[in-house]
């Protein structure tokens, strides 16, 4: 194993040489293996090794970044020299600088699972997976199915003292089936993902659901032209609030280019709605005990009754915006650090999602997208989607190739949230009811 720390202080020491005034280096080591079947025969197992390394140098106010695959003497110094050369070029930033204050210590959050992947038992989740996909009546066959372990290790080292390591895992299976028969056939999927093997949603259950919603897409129609109620399902409600994460990132902000840019302190969502950020959760998939700029992170309150709280900062966007860091800057080797989430959640409703279909007469349920067409300045937003038709409380038909049409500042505000919070994801949001959006069909 190579030992990451040993690299970066290398690197520090090189880039001090080379005439960096700040520095921050980065080293990464991922190790992987993953088995691909389709149809009940197993395709492929696959793994993967990879070493990053990759420094952020400052001097006066010029930035620039370097990484490389190698780990020798010769590559290391010319990546140092290189950055330096770089930063001395590249155009003046009063708002690079490292964090002066940084995280002294930080909770274990069991993010690293000591059992390791075994090619074997891969191959049988695999198939497991697959099998229970094609035993469901109106399934043709399986586009593939995979199952997947994955052990990263990274370590940071700032000029300023930081100095920061810390391991994770992934465990993760999924399948994609085709349900009908030649023109007619449609697909869908199902997935899981655990940092802990003991975590992951039963096999046979991903199976059985991508089989179960594929067989449900068949002999799709066009839907009408109207506006109805929409109903997200929970596998794509995280697309509407993922939309609202982006708008309150603050290196959108400091840009003047989001259409939330004057909403602080004012209600978004309606009232009674909370969104955490919690980088912190045991085992969580987005959790990080310390952010890419080596500060200690905290659980922060995004939302609270409705109302917009924060904005998501890292260092050099809060001193554009005369504001203090939310630790929120996400970790790349080699990169400059941008705002990001970790471990997002929206509070759950009272009512199931069947609760809410039945209360419809007539809308749209909404189980897939493509494509995106969002002006981040306005909130404007269009998508085509498939899903099914609700008539008088009920799921009637399957419906291909509509398109919804709203604006996001008006979808925030109509939002209810079924009961139904999923728990295997980094952002965790339930079934979503909007009211009021528009519907392109036939």
């Amino acid at each position: 194993m190579t030992d990451l720390t040993a690299l970066c202080e290398r690197l520090l020491d090189l880039c001090r040489k080379a005439g960096a005034d700040q520095i921050s280096a980065s080293a990464a080591m991922t190790e992987g293996l993953e088995a691909s079947v389709r149809d009940g025969a197993v395709e492929d197992i696959g793994r993967s090794e990879t070493l990053d390394v990759g420094v952020r140098v400052i001097v006066g106010n010029r930035q620039a970044c370097v990484s490389a695959s190698s780990r020798k003497e010769a590559a290391l110094a010319e990546m140092a020299e290189r950055a330096v050369a770089m930063a001395r070029e590249a155009p003046e930033d009063p708002y690079c600088a490292l964090p002066d204050i940084m995280a002294a210590e930080w909770p274990d959050l069991d993010l690293c699972d000591p059992a390791q992947a075994d090619a074997d038992k891969l191959r049988e989740d695999a198939l497991t997976v697959d099998a229970a996909a094609r035993a469901i009546p109106g399934v043709a066959k399986s586009e593939g199915s995979t199952a997947s372990w994955r052990r990263s290790e990274i370590a940071l080292l700032l000029s300023n003292g930081f100095s920061g390591r810390r391991q994770g895992s992934f465990w993760s299976a999924s399948c994609s089936a085709i349900a009908g028969e030649g023109l007619g056939m449609e697909r869908d999927y199902a997935y899981g993902t655990a940092r802990w093997r003991d975590d992951l949603r039963d096999l046979e259950e991903i199976g059985r659901e991508a089989g179960e919603r594929a067989a449900r897409r068949v002999a799709p129609r066009k839907a009408p032209t109207k506006s109805v109620p929409l109903i997200f399902d929970q596998r794509l409600a995280s697309s509407i609030i993922g939309h609202f994460l982006g708008a309150i990132n603050g290196a959108g902000v400091a840009r003047g280019s989001t259409y939330l840019g004057d909403k602080l302190g004012e209600r978004v969502f309606p009232k009674g709605f909370a969104i955490t950020d919690d980088p912190l959760r045991p085992r969580g998939i987005g959790s990080r005990p310390f952010d890419g700029e080596g500060q200690a992170t905290a659980k922060r309150m995004l939302v609270e009754d409705g109302v917009l709280q924060t904005w998501l900062l890292d260092c050099g966007t809060a001193r554009q915006l005369d504001l203090s860091s939310t630790a929120s800057a996400s970790f790349g080797v080699g990169s400059p650090p941008r705002p990001s989430p970790s471990n997002v959640t929206l509070s759950p409703g009272t009512r199931t999602p069947q609760e809410m279909i039945a209360g419809i007469e007539e809308g749209f349920f909404v189980t897939e997208m493509m494509g995106a067409s969002i002006n981040a300045t306005t909130g404007d937003y269009s998508r085509g989607a498939s899903g099914f038709w609700i008539e008088k409380g009920e799921l009637a038909y399957p419906v291909t190739e509509a398109t919804v049409v709203g604006n996001l500042i008006e979808m925030f505000g109509a939002l209810e949230a079924a009961n139904d919070l999923p728990t295997d994801r980094a952002l965790t949001v339930p079934t979503l009811l909007i009211e009021g959006c528009h519907v392109a069909g036939n």
